[in-house]
């Protein structure tokens, strides 16, 4: 069983634990209620936005405005906003599955997803019961759209070297806000930013700043790759009086709002990168069946079958993460009380304790989805790279994300890094987990035959969990402190911990559907699962031999890698065999199948 903490599953705990099936939640396990919320979006994007997509694409602000109103008005905008404020207090699987839904919107949903999730939870989470009800219901209902204020020209990854400065007036009744924010989506139309400075230029802190505050202004709309229908301008402050009673949470707080916004945020944007992949599978499928070459479907051609079938096995993995991290969310947030004196502290406690779970999704998410729209442009040949099809936007619209809510660069650093603090704060047992490993590592390991479903990938993950334990161990030995200066190992040991998290979700996931619906209907996730496993993991071993051969050299290298091969010896496996199978079934549905 997993590491658990206080009854909920310890953040960071799967790397060193195993964790039973029926601890996660998986799609399968939806609620009607919840079918219901993701058929409500569905049906909202297809009446109210497809038929304006066009016009929303050329930035027409009105009616994007108007749309966002009537989405309020559905309900969608208020899901994660508490009842108490005039939301709907939905947990957060429901609010996924209208993110997830929401994608085929294009660049309406990047609107959205601005709005509800960094625009409106900083209040949520860490606003003061009067500042709730000033501001909540009117973002729950649309009346009020809301923007994120972090990034500035000289500061984007690096968010506590912003210089935006709140100096506070002699009388403390309000800081004079002056500074310049970059890049911020909703800008153009936006009533409420939630804009970060720093108190006397040192403490940095968050404040809500209304649109109709004397000194506000809206710089020129940035002319972008992609989501092109999203509004991206920079926002101007010059001498904002900003009441006291607008300080968000504490002086100085400002980093952990920052921060535990943007793990909600890189979730998010997760979920809207299934949403996009589902999307571009289906195009891509019934492009594929429509197409004749050679007087045959490009569909029938297996390198077509096989680009199919990967971008399913890859979505099939990114869903089973992002559900499961869900649930894990609901489980962190259930105990927050939005009355109580310290729900900062609380909700700033619960959305830490996933932190690494979310950049893990965000970085996965954003490279699968770039995979599968690069994939399907390329099923679609020279029509992909033409506007009039789907695909195309689908495709620039997709590269923004390996940028947005920190570069997947900086959450690489973060992933291992946050691990680390995790075990040096004595919440993981790490080290102790990684020095009885070192033990084992020597023993003779004797070649292992598999028969049971799943049972050499269920195999293959626990030596997955070893290979990272020892590379990391090494690694940590080596460098002690100086760690973070060697990024390139620290990427690796990131990579090898997000393979770990996606192959344990889809595996748990595949089980459980086999527990469920027995192993005939689970056939396709069973050999995705495989295929997904047997990929992944050859891509471990890849990264742990660089990774190791970076650290150490003659003998003592060539006895780590000799541990390396032990931990890797494994019978091969008809993986193209298997992806002929997985995409008949794909061309069959033209979608995406589970």
């Amino acid at each position: 069983m997993s590491k658990v903490l206080n009854g909920k599953v310890a953040g960071g705990g799967f790397v060193i634990e195993d964790i039973d099936y029926t601890r996660i939640v998986t799609p399968e396990d939806f609620t009607e209620e919840q079918r219901m919320i993701a058929q409500t979006t569905e049906d909202f994007v297809a009446a109210e936005i497809a038929p304006h997509d066009e016009a929303i694409e050329k930035l027409n602000y009105e009616l994007t405005v108007e749309k966002l109103r009537k989405a309020g008005e559905t309900g969608l905008l208020g899901a994660d906003v508490p009842e108490a404020y005039g939301g709907l207090g939905l947990d957060k699987v429901s609010s996924t599955l209208i993110g997830e839904r929401f994608t085929r919107a294009s660049a309406f949903a990047l609107s959205v997803g601005a709005h509800v999730g960094i625009g409106t939870l900083p209040i949520v989470y860490f606003g003061t019961e009067e500042q709730k009800r000033k501001y909540l219901p009117a973002l729950a209902s649309g009346e009020k759209i809301a923007a994120y204020c972090l990034t500035e020209p000289s500061s984007g990854s690096d968010a506590q070297g912003a210089k935006t400065t709140a100096i506070p007036t002699e009388d403390g009744k309000f800081y004079i806000v002056n500074g310049t924010k970059q890049f911020i989506t909703n800008a153009a139309f936006a009533d409420i930013f939630i804009v970060y400075a720093k108190v006397n230029g040192t403490d940095f802190s968050t404040f809500i700043v209304e649109r109709t505050m004397p000194g506000v202004s809206v710089g020129p709309e940035e002319k972008k790759m992609g989501i092109k229908g999203s509004s991206t301008c920079p926002l101007i402050l010059e001498d904002v009086k900003v009441p006291a009673e607008n300080l968000l949470w504490e002086t100085g707080k400002g980093h952990l709002i920052a921060f535990n916004i943007l793990n909600i945020g890189r979730f998010k944007l997760a979920a809207g990168a299934l949403g996009a992949s589902k999307d571009a599978l289906e195009l891509s499928a019934k492009y594929a069946n429509e197409r004749i070459q050679f007087g045959r479907r490009i569909s029938s051609f297996p390198l077509i079958g096989k680009k199919l079938a990967e971008m399913n096995v890859k979505t099939y993995a990114l869903e089973s993460m992002v559900y499961r991290t869900a649930g894990l969310i609901d489980e962190g947030l259930a105990e927050v009380d939005h009355r109580g004196g310290n729900v900062g502290l609380q909700a700033a406690k619960a959305i830490a304790e996933y932190q690494l779970e979310c950049s893990i999704n965000k970085v996965f998410g954003s490279e699968v989805l770039d995979f599968v729209a690069d994939e399907g442009v390329q099923i679609h040949g020279g029509y992909g790279f033409i506007q009039e099809y789907r695909i195309e936007r689908i495709y620039r619209d997709s590269r923004i994300n390996r940028i947005f809510e920190g570069t997947n660069e900086i959450n690489r650093l973060l992933i291992p890094g946050a691990l680390i603090k995790r075990a040096m704060k004595g919440e993981l047992p790490l080290m102790q987990k990684a020095m009885a490993l070192q033990a084992d590592l020597l023993e003779l390991m004797p070649a292992q035959t598999f028969e049971g479903t799943l049972e050499q990938e269920t195999h293959l993950l626990g030596m997955a969990k070893k290979i990272f334990l020892m590379v990391g161990a090494q690694a940590v030995q080596k460098y002690q402190a100086k760690l973070e200066q060697e990024q390139e190992i620290l990427s690796h040991l990131a990579d090898m911990m997000i393979a770990v998290y996606a192959m344990e979700s889809a595996l748990l996931r595949t089980r459980k559907l086999i527990a469920k619906a027995g192993e005939a209907k689970a056939e396709n996730a069973i050999d995705m699962t495989r295929v997904f496993a047997q990929e992944e993991f050859s891509r471990i071993e890849a990264w742990a031999r660089e990774a190791l051969s970076a650290m150490e050299s003659g003998d003592t290298l060539r006895t780590q890698l000799s541990v390396l091969k032990k931990l890797t010896r494994k019978p091969p496996v008809d993986t193209l065999g298997l992806k002929r199978r997985i995409a008949a079934k794909v061309v069959e549905a033209e979608k995406y199948v589970v």
